[in-house]
C-alpha cells in the first residue's frame, strides 16, 4: 500500500515539474516573440543627426524688390530712389543674372507705373547695372487693383526644410523609434532653416574664404619693435585717465 502511495506521489511531482517547465518555456517564447518583433521592424529610415535629416542646400533664387507707385504720381519718392539704388548695388555683388522689371497692366496705377519706368532704369544704370542686362515684362492685374512694379534678379541662396512635418507619432507607440528614444523628425529643422536664412554668403557653408592681405603698416611697426628688443604689445591710452571731477 505504501509503495502505491509513493508511486502516485512521484507521478504527481513529475506532473507538477512538467507543468512548471511548460510555463517557463511558454513565457520565454512570449518574450522571444516580442524581441523578435522589435528586430524585424528594421533600422530607422531617417538619420538621427539633424544636419543629415535637414541638410542646408545651395540653390538659385530670385531676389525681388517691389515699388508701390500711386495712380497720381509719375515718379519715385526720395526713399524709393535710395532703396532702388541700394538694390542695384547689391546686384553687382551677388547677382547671377540680369534684372527683370515687371510692370503692371490693367490696374489703377498702370499709367503711373509706365511713366516711372525710365526713372527706374536710370537709377539702376547709375548703380552699376548695365542697360543690356535689364529686361521689361508686363503682367496683367485686375481692373482697379493696385499693382506693384517688381524688380528681381537671381542670386545664390541657402535653404533648408520645409519644417513642421510630423510623419510619425512622437507619443507612446509600437514604433521602434519610440523605444529607442530617437529624435522626432522635425527636430533641428528650425535651427537649420534660420541658419540658412541668416548667412550672408551661402558659399561660406561649403568652403572657407581666402585669407585677406595682412595690414602692412602695423606688421612693420611690430617687427621693428621686435628687432629693437622692445615690447611689441600695443598700448591703448584712454582720455578717462585725464578727466578731473569738479566737486
Amino acid at each position: 500500500m505504501r509503495n502505491v502511495r509513493t508511486a502516485s506521489a512521484e507521478r504527481i511531482a513529475r506532473a507538477g515539474l512538467v507543468l512548471r517547465a511548460a510555463l517557463v518555456i511558454g513565457c520565454a517564447a512570449l518574450v522571444c516573440g516580442c524581441n523578435t518583433d522589435q528586430q524585424i521592424t528594421g533600422a530607422p529610415s531617417a538619420p538621427s543627426d539633424y544636419r543629415l535629416r535637414h541638410p542646408i542646400t545651395i540653390t538659385e533664387k530670385p531676389h525681388t524688390f517691389q515699388l508701390f507707385i500711386g495712380a497720381n504720381r509719375d515718379s519715385l519718392t526720395p526713399m524709393q530712389r535710395a532703396q532702388l539704388l541700394a538694390f542695384g548695388q547689391d546686384w553687382r555683388k551677388e547677382a547671377t543674372g540680369g534684372v527683370i522689371i515687371d510692370v503692371p497692366v490693367g490696374g489703377s496705377n498702370q499709367r503711373s507705373s509706365a511713366a516711372a519706368l525710365p526713372e527706374i532704369k536710370s537709377i539702376l544704370a547709375a548703380s552699376g547695372v548695365e542697360r543690356g542686362s535689364m529686361a521689361v515684362r508686363r503682367y496683367p492685374v485686375s481692373p482697379g487693383t493696385f499693382g506693384t512694379v517688381r524688380i528681381s534678379y537671381p542670386r545664390v541662396a541657402a535653404q533648408a526644410g520645409p519644417c513642421g512635418l510630423w510623419p510619425e507619432d512622437i507619443g507612446p507607440s509600437f514604433n521602434r523609434d519610440y523605444f529607442e528614444n530617437q529624435p522626432p523628425w522635425n527636430f533641428g529643422c528650425a535651427t537649420q532653416r534660420n541658419l540658412a536664412a541668416m548667412v550672408a554668403n551661402p558659399a561660406d557653408l561649403v568652403q572657407p574664404r581666402a585669407e585677406t592681405p595682412a595690414y602692412t603698416m602695423r606688421r612693420t611697426t611690430v617687427m621693428e619693435d621686435y628687432r629693437a628688443k622692445g615690447d611689441p604689445v600695443t598700448n591703448y591710452s584712454s582720455k578717462l585717465d585725464t578727466i578731473q571731477l569738479n566737486n
